[in-house]
């Protein structure tokens, strides 16, 4: 685990981050965004449910080492903040970098608490939009 740490002051500061460390490839960035805790959980689209810390690592390196770049653009939904968790629902745009095809958008739900070392991410949800998803942004996802 990393031994140094970003402070993240908002849970919108924490979430940039992801987003920037996703499109850099750069995984002690990312892994600097989630809380040092084996009650994690990332679920990739069409993948199993991954739990603690070394897992979410593990997929994240795997993602990472594949080589493709990725540029995302992303549309928020919706937000929820109380002082110690935010939920973010988001609509991911993903294309890899250098290549002309797109994929499917990707619904997101990132969760994140706040502690001593300011705001972590804890959860990491993410599914195919359904296939009736033209760039609208229908009401109700799941």
């Amino acid at each position: 685990m990393p031994t140094r740490k970003s402070f993240f002051a908002t849970p919108d500061d924490a979430e940039a981050a992801f987003y920037e460390a996703l499109e850099r490839a750069d995984l002690d960035a990312m892994m600097a965004i989630w809380a040092e805790d084996e009650e994690i959980v990332c679920v990739l689209p069409g993948g199993p449910r991954l739990a603690g810390y070394t897992l979410v690592r593990e997929a994240w390196r795997r993602i990472f080492e594949s080589g493709f770049r990725l540029n995302l653009r992303v549309t928020a939904l919706s937000q929820v903040v109380n002082p110690f968790t935010a939920i973010h629902s988001r609509v991911e745009h993903v294309a890899v970098e250098g290549d002309d095809s797109t994929f499917a958008p990707i619904v997101a739900t990132n969760i994140f608490v706040r502690g001593a070392l300011g705001w972590r991410l804890v959860v990491r949800h993410t599914s195919p939009a359904p296939p009736e998803f033209e760039g609208e942004i229908p009401k109700i996802l799941h």
